[in-house]
Formats: C-alpha cells, sequence, structure tokens
C-alpha cells in the first residue's frame, strides 16, 4: 500500500523528518515514505476540499491522460479542473508524466498536532 502522510507543523519538523529519514537511509535502513507539509491547518483544508479529494480517487483508480480529459470524466469545468490540479500538483498530491496525470496514494494519513 502506498500512502502519502500529510503534516501541519513547521519547516523545522520538515527538517526533522528530513533528516531522521536520511540518517536511518544512511545506516542502512530502507526509506520508502512520502511526506507533504502544510504549514497552518487553513491551508490544508484549503488544499484539500471535498472537489479535489474526488478529484484524487479519480487519478488513483483510473488515471487520465490529460487535464481536458480529466475535466470530462469528472463531468466538471475544465478551468476548475485544471486549478485543482494545479494546487495538488504543486502540493506534491498529483503525480504528472507529460500531460497523463496519476495519484499514486492509495492512502493519504493526515496528522494534527494539538501541542
Amino acid at each position: 500500500m502506498s500512502k502519502v502522510q500529510v503534516h501541519v507543523g513547521s519547516l523545522a519538523d520538515m527538517g526533522a523528518r528530513f533528516a531522521g529519514a536520511w540518517n536511518r537511509a544512511a545506516a542502512g535502513e530502507k526509506v520508502n515514505e512520502t511526506h507533504v507539509t502544510f504549514l497552518a491547518l487553513q491551508s490544508m483544508l484549503d488544499t484539500l476540499t471535498p472537489k479535489r479529494l474526488e478529484l484524487l480517487r479519480y487519478l488513483h483508480q483510473h488515471g487520465a491522460d490529460s487535464v481536458r480529459g480529466l475535466a470530462t470524466a469528472l463531468e466538471r469545468d475544465y478551468k476548475n479542473v485544471h486549478e485543482d490540479v494545479a494546487v495538488l500538483e504543486s502540493a506534491g498530491l498529483i503525480v504528472r508524466e507529460g500531460r497523463k496525470l496519476a495519484a499514486p496514494w492509495s492512502e493519504i494519513q493526515a496528522t494534527l498536532a494539538l501541542a
């Protein structure tokens, strides 16, 4: 199962995760993990809207040959889907190879620290 871990935290938190993975890899441990860090909860919520989550689910199951093909499959306006793809790709949640789009994650785990 391929998963992406989504966090709300600081740049220091992100750096600590990177350093930990680096040290584990340097010690010979296999490290295969993907993290996305948002600096604020509102930023994460603004990115992971219900429509964008629907788009990620579709891409995970079917992939898409283009943004236009994705918009057609989802029966949504091209401009809105294009914007959603740009936001999700910028966040690291969509993978693009040429025009083809994919969401290789079978699971998105969100973590929010209270302290």
